[in-house]
């Protein structure tokens, strides 16, 4: 039986991922990590009897420890706490799924440790691409993805490894503000915002989709996990969310991965590469489904992806840079301080202040951050 750990069990990709292993039924959940919601950890815990639970918030971490007394389950906290669980010895895979920057460190420490990496943490290649795909190398680890765009092109991919790609075709569903202009914008609340028509994710990665900044940095993974330029990845977007990607040749074929919009899907074809098991998950009905449109994205209104493309042709640190402004925007908007339209100006604010580095290790790229997040935040647009 395979062993695996989560880093982030507790929110909405490590929950679906709880889901597969019980549909799957032979994989063991050896480390669970999370934050905030200890009550749904200690329910984790308790059904999944993983040797090991992390929580970053260390006094959270107390009171949990408290409560699984009973229990076989050790609790450790704070950062040293979920490289622990990223490290075990007994583990073969990591899933990535916490959100933000905090996923860097335990992330490397995990290929540096020989895991393979089920990664559904953008940020990891966002801000430290180049350095993450060149210890994966050395390591001789794989990294799935586990976004449903780039294991759809990750599908697309398999069979033609030695056949060049044209370009990379990268859905996006448009989110729930698709088709409006800036002036439409200029007064929609958190709220609005976070009603996403084909996808239930956290609130972060839902705002994220509604700027369109998820899908930059989604062109970002894209470069580092498939070694291509930014030139040739081309966001279409596709409000049906059916198409989750594709890869064009330079035959002119193009191979499509199709599907209901389930997460559940992506995660498991991770978890269970180069093999494909049955599911109970939704197939998708063409007869039902018999309108697929594309369009391109309007990228005039919704900034963010300008924003990403412009970070990752100038490279350096500054992806890191836009990743931890980007984080800070999206509380700001989440918490009323800053209005919707705000947010690429805050985030480009912010890459215009900073001087980029281009010969960069991993501390580096957490100072570019922590520079980006303070910047960022002692912005006042009053």
């Amino acid at each position: 039986m395979r062993e695996i750990s989560i880093l982030g069990s507790t929110g909405s990709i490590g929950t679906q991922t709880l889901e597969v292993i019980e549909n799957i039924g032979d994989i063991k959940v050896s480390g669970i990590s999370g934050n905030h919601n200890i009550d749904l950890l200690e329910k984790q815990a308790r059904k999944f009897q993983p040797c090991y639970v992390a929580v970053m918030d260390e006094n959270r971490g107390k009171i949990l420890r408290d409560r699984l007394r009973d229990t076989n389950t050790k609790v450790l906290s704070g950062m040293e706490g979920l490289i622990s669980v990223a490290t075990l010895d007994s583990v073969d895979t990591v899933v990535t799924s916490v959100v933000g920057n905090v996923g860097l460190k335990p992330t490397f420490e995990a290929i540096s440790a020989g895991k393979n990496i089920a990664l559904a943490n953008k940020e990891t290649l966002v801000s430290a691409g180049q350095l993450v795909m060149d210890l994966a190398k050395k390591k001789g680890i794989s990294i799935y993805p586990v976004d449903s765009e780039h294991s759809a092109i990750f599908q697309s991919l398999q069979g033609n490894e030695d056949n060049p790609i044209r370009r990379i075709l990268l859905t996006a569903s448009g989110g729930p503000f698709r088709g409006k202009n800036k002036e439409e914008l200029m007064h929609v609340s958190a709220a609005d915002a976070l009603k996403h028509p084909n996808w239930s994710m956290g609130r972060k990665i839902t705002i994220d989709s509604a700027t369109l900044m998820n899908k930059g940095l989604e062109v970002m993974e894209a470069k580092w996990l498939f070694d291509v330029s930014a030139n040739q990845i081309e966001v279409l977007v596709h409000p049906q969310s059916i198409m989750h990607s594709a890869v064009e040749y330079e035959d002119g074929a193009i191979i499509a991965q199709m599907g209901e919009p389930d997460m559940k899907v992506p995660i498991q074809y991770a978890l269970t590469y180069p093999k494909r098991k049955k599911s109970p998950f939704p197939k998708v009905d063409f007869t039902q489904r018999n309108t697929l449109t594309f369009e391109k994205p309007d990228m005039k209104t919704f900034r963010c992806l300008e924003l990403a493309y412009r970070a990752l042709e100038i490279g350096g640190t500054l992806p890191a840079v836009l990743n931890g402004a980007n984080e800070i925007a999206v509380d700001k908007f989440l918490n009323g301080k800053i209005s919707f339209l705000q947010i690429p100006e805050l985030i480009e604010l912010t890459m215009n202040a900073y001087t980029v580095k281009y010969d960069y290790t991993l501390e580096d790229l957490l100072e570019a951050d922590d520079w980006a997040r303070n910047f960022a935040t002692g912005v006042d647009f009053r």
